[in-house]
């Protein structure tokens, strides 16, 4: 259930049951020829809402503005600082549990997202802030093994694509048809947590914005099924999270 949908009355029952509450998190960046600039906040709030289905709980709106610096040489691309976008989680967070939410479940779409976000993890109570990533549980992780191998890469990834595409529909493949240079595990581990270099320079090495992932893999089939999976694992999270701040 979506929070702006409710009324206050409704949140007022809810919080009185001991309600948590799932906050989606994404990014306004370049997604490769084939992928929608939205892609990482469709992707958490789709996860989000399709997991509340699952256990009854309330969805808060995306934060959709976060750090994306490196692909700001990419049009389109919307990029906040990492401190601004840690002031702004912190306070919606902060916000959220002083409404008497017992708390609050991050369900992330966008690496860069992580460090902030752990940050402010570190100052709350572990049964009050829990931070998921969407692809973090591990049938999702294994889904996306089996499907894509090392063909997932790190940026505009064809599991991603392919949860847009299940939800909107395709998108012309554009360069994307041919597979793009395939990153060295010495580069995954350098650059894990979006961790890449000047936009300029970024754009110069991945001209396309895809980063060792083959977009073209996607499918809709294939992002529905990504969806139910990761949905099936995160309500699962989501439930023994709500319990645990219930009894804090």
């Amino acid at each position: 259930m979506k929070l702006e949908r409710m009324t206050w009355y409704d949140v007022d029952g809810r919080i009185a049951e001991g309600a948590a509450i799932m906050l989606p998190i994404g990014s306004t960046e370049q997604h490769g020829p084939m992928g929608r600039i939205g892609t990482d906040t469709i992707c958490a709030e789709a996860v989000a809402l399709a997991a509340a289905e699952i256990c009854d709980a309330i969805v808060a709106p995306p934060l959709a503005y976060t750090p994306a610096p490196f692909n700001t040489a990419f049009p389109g691309t919307v990029s906040v600082s990492a401190a601004t976008f840690r002031t702004l989680a912190d306070e919606v967070i902060t916000a959220l549990l002083a409404q008497g939410f017992s708390g609050v479940f991050v369900v992330n779409g966008h690496g860069a997202n992580l460090e902030p976000l752990n940050l402010i993890a570190g100052g709350v109570a572990p049964e009050r802030l829990r931070i998921r990533s969407w692809w973090e549980p591990a049938p999702v992780n294994v889904m996306r093994k089996d499907l894509y191998g090392a063909w997932e890469g790190m940026h505009a990834t064809p599991s991603e694509i392919a949860i847009t595409q299940s939800l909107l529909g395709p998108l012309p493949a554009n360069q994307a048809t041919e597979p793009p240079e395939r990153l060295s595990a010495a580069y995954l581990r350098a650059h894990k947590g979006d961790r890449h270099g000047p936009p300029v320079e970024h754009r110069a090495a991945f001209p396309d914005g895809r980063v060792g992932s083959h977009s073209a893999l996607a499918t809709p089939e294939d992002g529905q099924r990504l969806l139910d999976v990761a949905a099936k694992a995160i309500a699962l999270d989501f439930a023994a999270f709500e319990a645990l701040s219930q009894r804090s």
